[in-house]
């Protein structure tokens, strides 16, 4: 059975009730549930994790390297403009890379349009709201599929 890791970055715990405007009403648990389901349907093992802490996050990525896990799908948050260190724990992952933002970060503050994650990530879905990690979970299963 493949694994994927799903990581949420800082304040995604508040999901559903923090600027609904740009992050909707889904909360971080609707997300995983989601998710869960769509694993469990495509023969996946998921694990979904959400930290406000760096190191919490570079710490799950670090073991993902020695689990079996298959691919990482992470929402760094804020931390996507300001984390070399969870750029680098990426580097040391050998599997795939998906990045995703609830928002688009193209049409908000010039300091949100860089990403450091984006230097490894094999792909990056912003915009879609909470869809993204439902996009993400299908690339990584179809990326997995045998030709």
């Amino acid at each position: 059975m493949s694994k994927v890791l799903v990581l949420h970055g800082p304040n995604l715990n508040l999901l559903g009730t923090r600027q609904p405007e740009i992050y909707g009403h889904e909360t971080l648990e609707d997300v995983n549930n989601g998710l869960y389901e769509k694993a469990a349907i495509n023969g996946w093992d998921i694990e979904c994790r959400q930290s406000n802490h760096e190191g919490e996050l570079i710490d799950a990525i670090q073991a993902a390297r020695l689990d079996g896990t298959t691919a990482i799908i992470i929402n760094p948050a804020a931390y996507t403009h300001t984390s070399v260190a969870i750029l680098d724990a990426l580097n040391a992952f050998d599997g795939r890379v998906i990045e995703v933002h609830l928002s688009n970060v193209h049409r908000r503050e010039a300091f949100r349009h860089h990403s450091y994650v984006s230097l490894r990530a094999d792909g990056v879905i912003a915009g879609l709201g909470t869809q993204g990690y439902h996009a993400a979970l299908d690339a990584v299963i179809r990326a997995a599929e045998p030709d």
